[in-house]
C-alpha cells in the first residue's frame, strides 16, 4: 500500500532512540499516522514540527498498518508562528482540536480552515473569530453540530440571539427573554460572515463552543481540556 499527499503536521512523539511518530492531516485522508526513522534527527526534526506543511508518502504491507513515512519539507509554517506568542497559542490549541479527531476519517473543511486561519495571520479580534468559527464547525464534524437556523420556540428565522445549553438549538430575541439567565448568548458573527465581531461578541463565543466541546468531547471522553486554550482566550478577549 502507498500513496503521496500535502499534510500539516499536528503532533509528533518519539519513537524509540531515533524515530518519531508523526500525526498528519492530508486531504482526503483525515488525520494520518506514520513512523518516520530518523525523525528525531538534526536533519529532520525542524522539518517535523507541528504547524508545518510536508510532503509525505506513506507505505505498510497492509492499509489497516501504522506504515512509514517518508517526508519533505513544503512550508516551514512553524517558524513563522513560533515568532509570535498568541499565533503558537492559536497553533497549539487547532492542533490539539485537530488530534481528536477519529483516525483517518477526512475533515478537508476543517483543514482548510486552519491553514487559512495560520497563513493569513489575522490581527487578533480576527484571529479570534476565526478560531471560535472553527470550534463551531469542529463540533458539528464531530457530530455535535448547534441547530441555529431557526428558533427552537417560534421557528423564527431573524433575530436569533441565544442558544439553548441543553439542545444546542437557537433562539431569538422575544422568545429568550423569560429565560435570558438560563441561555447561552449567540453572537450575530458566528452565523453571518458579513458581521464582525461587537464588544463581548468573542468571550460569548467561546463561551458558547466551549459549553458544547466540555458537554460532547472534553467530559464525555473524560480527556483534558486544551491547557493553552484558556490563555490564549484570555490574551484575546482582553484587547
Amino acid at each position: 500500500m502507498q500513496w503521496t499527499g500535502e499534510g500539516l503536521i499536528v503532533g509528533v512523539r518519539r519513537h524509540g532512540e531515533t524515530s518519531t511518530i508523526v500525526e498528519a492531516m492530508v486531504a482526503g485522508r483525515g488525520r494520518h499516522l506514520g513512523l518516520v526513522r530518523g525523525g528525531r534527527s538534526r536533519k529532520l526534526a525542524p522539518t517535523l514540527q507541528p504547524g508545518n506543511t510536508v510532503q509525505l508518502t506513506w507505505r505498510a504491507r497492509l492499509e489497516d498498518h501504522l506504515g512509514m513515512y517518508t517526508v519533505e519539507l513544503l512550508d516551514p509554517r512553524a517558524a513563522r508562528l513560533i515568532e509570535d506568542r498568541v499565533r503558537l497559542y492559536a497553533l497549539q490549541l487547532v492542533c490539539d482540536h485537530l488530534r481528536i479527531l477519529p483516525e483517518r476519517d477526512p475533515h478537508d473543511r476543517l483543514l482548510g480552515m486552519v491553514v487559512e486561519t495560520l497563513d493569513a495571520m489575522p490581527d487578533d479580534p480576527a484571529l479570534a473569530a476565526a478560531l471560535a468559527r472553527f470550534e463551531l464547525a469542529l463540533l458539528e464534524d464531530l457530530g455535535f453540530g448547534l441547530d441555529l437556523q431557526a428558533c427552537a420556540v417560534t421557528g423564527a428565522r431573524k433575530d436569533l440571539t441565544h442558544v439553548s445549553p441543553r439542545s444546542g438549538r437557537a433562539v431569538s430575541r422575544a422568545a429568550a427573554e423569560p429565560y435570558i439567565d438560563r441561555l447561552l448568548t449567540l453572537p450575530a458573527f458566528l452565523t453571518d460572515a458579513d458581521k464582525p465581531p461587537q464588544p463581548g461578541d468573542l468571550a460569548a463565543a467561546f463561551r458558547l463552543t466551549g459549553h458544547f466541546l466540555n458537554e460532547h468531547v472534553w467530559l464525555a471522553r473524560n480527556i483534558a481540556v486544551p491547557s493553552v486554550r484558556d490563555r490564549l482566550i484570555e490574551t484575546l478577549t482582553s484587547l
